[in-house]
């Protein structure tokens, strides 16, 4: 399949080691795109959820192909998000056409857009409410693995898929005012003269323009890659919505790890280790927050 030259890719809540994740997916995604900027908003890697046992090689393609576009030099930008906010120790981190940050803040063709997660707006990922928020996200995980195995008795009898775990989503997006959410964050971006804010987190894509008495902005969220399957892509002076379509692809091959062969300890404990040691309280992470760069494309 042959590549598509776009300008800026965003993608969020791939949420990998996760059971949600749907590498294969992000995996054929990465290869039919050659952006000159990718930008990964946050919930990449989940150290929340992160087990020495779950971490499969469809996992581990998906970072092969970030590593491959960034060495034909895409400039790929990793914002950190809730569920890899261990990573917001190392921000301003860079090396060849790598870059950890906590936010961005550019300029493309005379537009300025803000980027980042967007869990500052999100007060249930703070203080005591952060645990309930990471056992829902536990429970999250769960009711997508019985939701695979629903389908999948569903597909044998020759009926059409069903979501739960995605009804589920919509009804605590509801229940934690998202509307307030992106409110809070286009108010800002208003205050703050940008054109564009763009965020991930509450895994709803979203393009629409909000106004009030100051001015008004584009908001724009990426959406997620455990349900909706969706980027967003800047090309010819505009943002537009990517929605994969699984059927106009034709299936990444993965690496078979068959019976026979030597078992072999990709992740070791001294990595799990490490990951794990990442997973410390948010009150101990120092991140810095600036970051700003001119990237106008003619």
């Amino acid at each position: 399949m042959e590549r598509r030259s776009v300008d800026v890719v965003v993608m969020s809540d791939l949420h990998l080691g996760t059971y949600g994740c749907q590498a294969k997916e992000i995996v054929n995604y990465l290869k039919s795109i050659s952006p000159q900027i990718l930008i990964l908003n946050g919930d990449v890697i989940d150290v929340w959820q992160f087990r020495k046992h779950y971490f499969p090689i469809e996992h581990i393609q998906v970072i092969k192909e970030v590593m491959s576009l960034a060495a034909k030099g895409t400039r790929v930008i990793y914002v950190t998000g809730n569920h890899d906010e261990a990573m917001r120790r190392y921000s301003d981190i860079e090396f060849g056409n790598f870059q950890l940050v906590d936010k961005v803040v550019m300029e493309i063709n005379g537009k300025m857009c803000w980027i980042f997660h967007g869990d500052v707006f999100d007060a249930t990922t703070k203080g005591s409410a952060k645990m309930l928020a990471k056992l829902g996200s536990s429970g999250y995980n769960l009711l997508i693995r019985i939701n695979r195995f629903m389908n999948w008795i569903l597909q044998m009898m020759g009926k059409e898929k069903m979501s739960l775990s995605k009804n589920v989503m919509n009804r605590v997006n509801k229940a934690v005012s998202v509307n307030k959410f992106e409110q809070t964050a286009a108010e800002i971006a208003i205050e703050k003269k940008y054109d564009y804010v763009i965020c991930g987190h509450i895994h709803e894509p979203q393009m629409r323009t909000v106004e009030n008495k100051s001015g008004k902005v584009i908001y724009l969220n990426s959406g997620d890659w455990v349900e909706h399957l969706t980027a967003l892509e800047f090309y010819n002076n505009d943002w537009h919505m990517y929605e994969h379509d699984e059927k106009k692809f034709i299936k990444t091959p993965v690496i078979k790890m068959e019976k026979n062969l030597p078992k072999l300890n990709v992740i070791t404990d001294d990595v799990a280790m490490f990951i794990s040691s990442l997973a410390q309280p948010a009150e101990m992470i120092n991140s810095k927050v600036a970051f700003t760069s001119i990237f106008p494309f003619n």
